[in-house]
């Protein structure tokens, strides 16, 4: 028997039914078609992204999640649904808590009738606990133009425990002496153009399987917004307003296709990156942003306003400015407190270029590269002071942007070859970037005895496992990337 009640309610449930049905969005196609990552585990949790790709109308989509112990995705342990929001390019960040330390967990998402792949990703251990060892890769500089991105097959591969990727993820510009695949449009300078740049970059099926074998924590350089960019100025004479407006754009995009925390949301050209992450008692990271606070290069080149310039050292004053930056003082202040208060057994600083001074200038004087740390000195005696001066355990930096894989022992006195070593400086080659003639390099040796090797012939990332006695470095090298 049909009470009246139920009759008014089920009058209630149809007329509402079309309005319900018109505010669905339709996926025409696919939507997964970017993939999907995680990143910045804890020890109860860890970041899940994915963007909804495709033909997609700008209303927002629900996209359930689910996180569970095995790959079958059998035994679920934390679900929900988010809103992929058209004001963030229908990208989702998703912060599960509450699950167990130390640990493996897999990941996948639906939208609609579609289903993601599926993800591995894992939780840190306890913050008191003292794990055996840490396994991670670190990489940088992929150019899609200059070659296919098999090393992140290699990556994935090895299933680390997680990745630390520091730099040029994009290229804005297009360069180089051979191309194997073109990106689509010129160079970005809006959002819609940045997102474009970050989907095809998304869509090469090497990164996918890397993002989707283990967490990932991420710093960004300058090809994510414009090449040799510091601060508010960019390489060429573009107004500071304008260039703030592109910035803004190419933070937003970066959020939007990374395994970023909320907290790290960017507000319009400001976005707060920089972080620590620790691994038990065992290691500690600190991961840098050397673009977003830096002061402008010291001497640029004649006829320009900013970017890069190599100098003869004694003809460039401002070198020795000592109130130049390359971290900005809050970040250098940050960075010097967390280095006091660390406990960790090993403290691995992830930043985006080489901090070992490299004289390019054979025999007498020196020549100095300004948009490394060669062009900020002072900014670099002031963070081995820190690492001097609290007593930091096992300091290891480890870089990118050259395009090529260097050793170094850092020192206080480059200049003075009886100098003790503070820390140890490894700097993955480049993903597929191209590097430098190794015989010029060969030639610049003599004047650098601090580096133990310098080797530009080769693609590729490097591998490291950290234990408590030791922490060891392997240089994977690709035979070739076209």
């Amino acid at each position: 028997m049909t009470t009246r009640r139920a009759f008014l309610g089920s009058l209630l449930a149809a007329g509402a039914a079309p309005a319900l049905l018109r505010a669905q969005p339709r996926l025409r196609d696919y939507p997964f078609t970017l993939g999907l990552a995680s990143g910045y585990p804890h020890p109860a949790g860890f970041v899940l992204w994915t963007r909804l790709a495709g033909e997609l109308d700008p209303l927002p989509v629900p996209v359930r999640w689910e996180v569970a112990t095995d790959e079958a995705m059998r035994n679920v342990v934390a679900a929900g649904t988010a809103e992929a929001s058209p004001d963030w390019a229908h990208s989702v960040h998703v912060e599960p808590k509450g699950l167990e330390p130390e640990r493996w967990y897999w990941y996948r998402f639906r939208a609609g009738d579609a289903h993601s792949p599926v993800g591995r990703t894992r939780t840190a251990p306890p913050t008191n606990a003292s794990p055996d060892r840490l396994r991670f890769a670190f990489a940088s500089c992929q150019h899609y133009e200059q070659g296919f991105f098999g090393a992140h097959r290699h990556i994935a591969a090895e299933a680390p425990d997680l990745v630390a990727f520091l730099g040029d993820y994009i290229y804005e510009s297009s360069w180089g002496r051979e191309h194997v695949r073109k990106h689509s449009g010129g160079e970005p300078h809006t959002l819609a153009e940045y997102r474009a740049r970050y989907a095809l970059y998304k869509s090469d099926p090497d990164l996918q399987a890397a993002h989707a074998a283990c967490p990932w924590i991420v710093t960004w350089d300058d090809h994510e917004v414009d090449n040799d960019y510091a601060d508010d100025r960019p390489e060429d004479g573009m107004p500071r307003e304008r260039f703030l407006e592109r910035r803004a754009a190419a933070y937003r995009a970066y959020y939007e296709h990374m395994p970023l925390p909320e907290r790290m949301k960017p507000k319009g050209p400001d976005m707060r990156i920089y972080t620590q992450l620790g691994w038990g008692t065992l290691a500690r990271f600190y991961v840098l942003d050397d673009r977003q606070y830096r002061s402008w290069q010291a001497c640029p080149r004649p006829n320009r306003r900013g970017g890069s310039n190599t100098v003869n050292v004694a003809e460039c004053e401002a070198l020795g400015n000592p109130n130049r930056s390359m971290l900005g003082r809050a970040q250098e202040h940050w960075l010097s407190a967390a280095l006091a208060q660390s406990g960790a057994r090993w403290n691995l600083i992830a930043q985006q270029t080489r901090m070992a001074q490299f004289d390019q200038l054979p025999g007498e004087g020196r020549r100095a590269w300004t948009d490394g740390w060669d062009g900020y000195p002072a900014a670099r005696a002031r963070l081995f002071d820190a690492l001097l001066e609290h007593r930091v355990a096992n300091p290891v930096v480890l870089g990118g942007d050259v395009h090529l894989f260097n050793v170094s022992e850092l020192k206080r006195d480059f200049d003075d070859p009886a100098s003790a070593a503070i820390a140890s400086e490894f700097v993955c080659t480049s993903i597929t970037s191209q590097g430098w003639a190794q015989e010029r390099l060969n030639a610049f040796l003599p004047d650098n005895p601090h580096m133990k090797l310098l080797d530009s012939r080769y693609r590729g990332y490097v591998r490291m496992e950290v234990t408590a006695k030791e922490t060891r470095a392997d240089l994977r090298a690709m035979d070739s990337v076209t």
